[in-house]
């Protein structure tokens, strides 16, 4: 029976490790470099994918067999590449949805409050501070989603049963007849919402959706809440429209690039609450990717098709390559 070796490019939750080490050789990439993740992928079996890896990864990495993706975003993987190279890809499309739709209510309920505003005003100037931020009710008013996919689905759920909250959206497949979201276009969306919650892939046409023109369309209240990817929104017109009061806030927390650099116009926007990435990491989420990630890494190791498998095309040619996990 072969000793499989399994790389991931940053380590994972300790029981995910755990299994990992009982049955293959486990490793975590010394630092995430290029040159270095290019090095130690092309000694494994399997690759567990934590952070964007280069467009050249899989270059030289002839003895690959499996690239799992710890969350759900492609956009880390460069899937042509691997599919050329017969590297199996694999992602986990629900491992954190929880976590993710749990924040975003969360934002939600921060700006619609002031909550965080509040909180520093208060910490630096007393009690007064209650006099300055009486925020908004959510009861009555419209929430649209941008990409109506699980989390979508899941934020428009809870927010509508929570506050009564009509929802509208837009996806890019019509939605089912008889559900709580009435389908839109992308700008009736950013006209007659309240409340945007983006939970949209990176795409080349999704890159660049939120621009000057469509925070234009945004009623001067509104607030814009983005857990899908940082380059769905132009930056700069976003700082323009909070520093000219365009809109009524933002929350973040995903950005283009990660990290965030301490230099960024971000940092310094009024009306705007920033996290780093942290939507989809709770106490339960992150066991369950890590679990879920080495399991699907384990499954196509032994020969069998990981939970979600993402070019299905090449199955059959890797199921011929020979020696599988007993």
């Amino acid at each position: 029976m072969p000793r499989f070796r399994v790389l991931a490019t940053t380590p994972l939750h300790p029981d995910a490790e755990a299994l990992l080490r009982s049955r293959c050789d486990y490793v975590v990439a010394p630092d995430t470099r290029p040159e270095t993740l290019k090095r130690e992928v092309a000694e494994a079996d399997a690759l567990i994918v934590r952070i964007k890896l280069p467009d050249d990864i899989f270059e030289g990495a002839t003895r690959l067999r499996a690239c799992i993706r710890h969350g759900v975003g492609l956009d880390f993987v460069p899937v042509e590449a691997a599919t050329r190279a017969g590297i199996v890809v694999g992602n986990l499309v629900s491992a954190n949805t929880q976590a993710v739709i749990e924040h975003v209510v969360g934002c939600v309920i921060v700006l619609a409050r002031d909550l965080h505003e509040l909180a520093i005003d208060f910490a630096r100037n007393g009690w007064s501070a209650r006099n300055r931020h009486l925020g908004m009710e959510l009861a009555g008013k419209t929430l649209g989603i941008i990409g109506c996919g699980r989390i979508g689905r899941g934020v428009g759920e809870a927010l509508h049963g929570a506050f009564g909250m009509r929802v509208i959206g837009y996806n890019r497949t019509p939605l089912e007849a008889g559900g709580i979201i009435e389908q839109a276009t992308i700008d009736e969306v950013f006209a007659r919402a309240d409340v945007i919650s983006l939970n949209i892939a990176s795409t080349p046409e999704t890159r660049g959706l939120v621009d000057a023109r469509r925070l234009g369309l945004m009623k001067p209240e509104a607030f814009l809440i983005n857990t899908g990817r940082g380059d769905l929104i132009d930056d700069h017109a976003l700082v323009a429209a909070l520093h000219a009061g365009r809109i009524g806030g933002a929350a973040l927390d995903v950005f283009e690039p990660e990290p965030l650099p301490d230099s960024h116009p971000l940092h310094t926007a009024p009306r705007l609450f920033l996290t780093p990435h942290t939507g989809g990491g709770t106490a339960e989420s992150s066991r369950r990717m890590s679990m879920e990630a080495v399991e699907d890494a384990l499954r196509v190791l032994r020969g069998e098709r990981p939970s979600n498998l993402v070019n299905p095309e090449i199955w059959d040619d890797y199921l011929s390559r020979g020696e599988l996990l007993k």
